[in-house]
């Protein structure tokens, strides 16, 4: 079926509540049947979007799994920097260096495995990624001098890409946009979360068995993480004919317009139709998956597309040219880089005079971050799609991409606070627990950002998601190399307290730029409709919208 594109609309305001009870589409059940469905379901049973809670539940079961593990393998290292450079001959600016490497390739391996994704299945993706991590780890503690550690870095940078821009896609696959921050708030939990509780396991392990183990135990988790995706993985890969943020040519018809049976229908009943397959030719009656099924390895509908992996690869650095794409990973990159700040200079600070910590105790510091990723991540996701909805009420109904960007406001304040309270704390050697509690309000703020910044985009670019995402990851990961590869000379150069105090500064000004695309936002959005309803009717006539 062709999809031709007759206007576009604004990507990214969308009509999420119904308050007149009058829009022939399908709404949510229960107490919140006037909002509306974004995006439209199909009528297919196994569209991801009408799957049973329970099976919804499992696949963010398995979503966060692989973000745990992999992502504790990618952060194990920061609480026994120092024990690692004492033991070797690599350095302290040495080893910061090789993460810094590591999060530059987390950013661009995302242009070669997202369009693998997209093109042949999620599933396969997750599972090599999470093999050839526990690979890496188990050479990890066998690299003797400093090109061996950065390609070590670099190599798991690369291969652990799809923790970067391939969950955020599994969360909209599934869940609907008026659910969706409370799952992206779980996401922005355990890749945060994990990146700190990796510290807190590490410190143990290292005073108990040596800082070897601590890789060795990255790649046992990555072992346990691979078991269990791969009996209780299932894909999330759908051809959707629906495109949110475009006007369709109204004689093709499209889903949002043709499956309007009830308004509080969530899904219509696989009994009461015939359902179409996923290239739009009748099937007959619905005949659910088996297990075997929904766990093998490759869909039969994903190798039957056309190859478009070239274009997936290309667009990405076409959307930098996206002003409200670019600004998303720049939010996202300008929040991340305090998180490596933090744990690039966590070990030396705690680990030396006035506090003396041991490994055990940095990484058991580490707990404060956790508290704040939980708070963050609860802030963000259930409040933050309560005020979302609250804010499109106060609109009509309708919803603008840029409501969520008011989470920003208590960062204006905790960034400079918390980085002021790290740096010139430590600097002037305030109590330890000032310390640590400026961990957790460092912590806090990333996670707003994360999550923030991801759904920014997402919303406002729903049907090229996959593809945006990867562009607000080459920015946000390009940001981390420099401040990564940076730190130690920054600091050596300008002193603790004098460097946080830039820091702080630089941190209130990128926060403040929220206020920007409150403000001009939608009409930067506008400007780009044109550009994106292309790029979207592309997708569409590949059978890669998702």
């Amino acid at each position: 079926m062709t999809r031709d594109v007759a206007g576009p609309t604004v990507p990214g305001t969308v009509h999420l509540v119904d308050l007149d009870g009058t829009m022939q589409t399908q709404h949510a059940r229960g107490g919140q049947r006037d909002i509306v469905l974004v995006p439209t379901p199909s009528q297919d049973p196994d569209d991801p979007l009408n799957w049973s809670p329970g099976r919804k539940i499992l696949s963010m079961t398995c979503m966060g799994v692989y973000t745990l593990m992999v992502g504790i393998a990618s952060a194990a290292i920061y609480s026994i920097l120092e024990p690692i450079a004492e033991e070797t001959s690599l350095t302290l600016g040495d080893l910061n260096s090789g993460t810094g490497y590591m999060f530059l390739f987390f950013g661009w391996g995302c242009l070669f495995w997202q369009p693998i994704a997209l093109q042949y299945g999620k599933r396969p993706v997750y599972l090599f990624s999470i093999l050839a991590t526990m690979g890496i780890q188990l050479w990890a503690p066998y690299t003797k001098s400093n090109g061996q550690w950065i390609a070590n870095k670099i190599l798991q940078g690369f291969f652990g890409a799809p923790i970067e821009s391939l969950c955020e896609i599994s969360v909209t696959d599934v869940w609907f946009q008026h659910e969706r921050g409370k799952y992206l708030g779980l996401y922005a939990l355990l890749l945060a979360g994990s990146n700190f509780l990796a510290p807190v396991l590490a410190g143990f392990i290292a005073d108990g068995q040596g800082w070897r183990w601590v890789l060795y135990w990255c790649a046992i988790f990555c072992g346990i993480g691979f078991v269990f995706l791969f009996f209780f993985m299932e894909e999330t890969n759908f051809s959707r004919r629906s495109i949110t943020g475009v006007t369709p040519n109204i004689d093709t018809q499209p889903e949002q317009t043709a499956s309007t049976s009830k308004a509080d229908e969530k899904v219509v009943r696989p009994d009461d139709l015939d359902v179409a397959s996923e290239d739009g030719s009748p099937t007959g009656s619905f005949k659910p998956k088996t297990y075997l099924d929904k766990v093998k390895l490759w869909q039969k509908s994903d190798l039957r597309k056309d190859n478009h992996i070239r274009g997936m690869t290309v667009r990405p650095l076409i959307f930098l040219t996206f002003p409200v794409i670019f600004y998303a990973g720049f939010s996202y990159g300008s929040n991340l880089i305090w998180f490596n700040v933090l744990n690039g200079t966590a070990s030396s600070i705690l680990g030396n005079a006035p506090y003396n910590f041991s490994a055990s105790m940095v990484g058991l510091s580490y707990i404060s971050p956790l508290i704040g990723v939980a708070i963050g991540s609860f802030y963000t996701g259930v409040i933050g799609d309560k005020i979302v909805l609250a804010l499109a009420r106060r609109n009509g109904g309708v919803s603008e991409s840029e409501h969520r960007l008011w989470l920003f406001l208590p960062s204006l304040l905790l960034i400079p606070g918390g980085l002021i309270l790290w740096g010139v704390g430590a600097a002037q050697h305030v109590m330890w627990f000032g310390c640590v509690f400026a961990m957790g309000v460092i912590a806090l703020t990333n996670t707003i950002g994360i999550q923030l910044s991801i759904s920014y985009a997402v919303d406002s670019y729903k049907d090229l998601g996959g593809e945006a995402i990867v562009t607000v990851i080459l920015v946000r990961n390009t940001m981390s190399f420099a401040i990564g590869y940076g730190i130690t000379p920054w600091i050596d150069g300008m002193g603790l307290q004098n460097a946080f105090i830039v820091a702080a500064f630089a941190g209130l000004a990128q926060c403040l730029t929220f206020f920007v695309m409150v403000k001009w936002g939608k009409q930067l959005r506008k400007k780009s409709a044109g550009k994106y309803a292309k790029y979207v009717q592309k997708m569409a006539e590949s059978g890669l919208v998702h």
